[in-house]
């Protein structure tokens, strides 16, 4: 978002996130004339032999942190080790710097109030409305037609708003510029659409992603039934100990589909799982579980939307499934 309206509003800019996005050849610039560097921040280790989280070394003057959901069970092994490093995070931050952060997160609400330091800035969520399957947010009388939609996705308009503000730009600017914004890849992206039917793909995996997303799906087309499926893939979701942080990440959806591949879980050299550890887990009544890529394909293959959605989340690729081929099937 804060890519997108930087651009629009012509400001000169350095960036380097993870994922890619509509207007942007590539998603690392670096440069000597910028005078802003917009960084994706990851708490993931720096590298094999480097245990610390990215984030840590960039020392920001401006820092926003939308949620801490503990994640990365294969380098965080416990919540309270995990829920550390954002607070390290904000002790990297410049004295005097800004923190903006979600205000109903609890881990976050702490670890502001242990820095007066910096500017505090809370963030909650920008109020908008949907009008014929427009997502609406006003602004001083005018209203903003945006094609983002989700409670996830207006907490984060409302944590990019407050940063843009901080790089002087002003709100009515900063909707001005959101109205054209599709989003990133894989976040959300329509694979295809007709009338009554929807394709959704998203790059969703971690237990608190997950559930932000079906309800997000669900709470724009409520009349429409949801078929969400999800593939296990990250060595935390793939994890016999991590798997009932899932419980309930799915209850959004009216038919929800697990998916993880066997042969995924000895290569990354983890003890076995089962369907029925799955089912567990996600204490979801009707769920099903499958591991065969193949036999996946054919129940997908075999629905037919009608007044329906198809949502799939994962950060693999459903042992190969071609998604686009698939998402032609489903609306033929």
């Amino acid at each position: 978002m804060l890519l997108h309206v930087l651009k629009q509003t012509g400001r000169k800019f350095d960036f380097m996130v993870g994922a890619n996005i509509k207007g942007f050849d590539t998603m690392v610039e670096l440069s000597d004339e910028s005078g802003i560097a917009v960084f994706e921040g990851d708490e993931y280790l720096s590298s094999p032999i480097d245990r610390r989280p990215k984030f840590l070394w960039y020392k920001p003057q401006i820092a926003l942190v939308t949620g801490v959901a503990w994640d990365h069970i294969n380098v965080f092994p416990a919540e309270e080790v995990y829920n550390h490093q954002f607070e390290l995070f904000a002790q990297s931050i410049d004295p005097g710097g800004s923190f903006i952060y979600y205000q109903q997160d609890p881990v976050l609400q702490t670890i502001a109030k242990e820095h007066p330091e910096l500017n505090v800035l809370p963030y909650n969520e920008v109020e908008a409305s949907s009008e014929g399957g427009e997502t609406l947010v006003a602004c001083d009388g005018e209203k903003f037609a945006l094609k983002i939609f989700g409670h996830h996705n207006f907490q984060n308009l409302a944590g990019a708003l407050l940063v843009a503000k901080e790089l002087g730009v002003s709100e009515k600017d900063f909707l001005k510029s959101m109205r054209c914004f599709e989003g990133a890849a894989r976040r959300l992206q329509i694979l295809s659409e007709k009338e009554d039917a929807s394709v959704f793909y998203d790059f969703a995996h971690a237990p608190s992603k997950v559930k932000a997303t079906v309800a997000a799906v669900k709470d724009q087309f409520p009349q429409r039934n949801l078929l969400a499926v999800v593939e296990l893939h990250t060595f935390s979701s793939l994890n016999r100990e991590f798997l009932p942080q899932y419980k309930g990440a799915m209850a959004a959806a009216d038919e929800a589909v697990v998916f993880f591949n066997p042969e995924v879980v000895a290569h990354k050299k983890l003890e076995e799982i089962t369907t029925t550890d799955v089912e567990q887990a996600f204490a979801q009544k009707g769920l099903k579980v499958f591991t065969d890529g193949d036999k996946l394909h054919q129940f997908l293959a075999g629905q037919r939307l009608k007044n329906s959605n198809l949502l799939l989340m994962t950060s693999g690729n459903f042992a190969g499934i071609d998604v686009n081929a698939l998402a032609g099937e489903v609306l033929g």
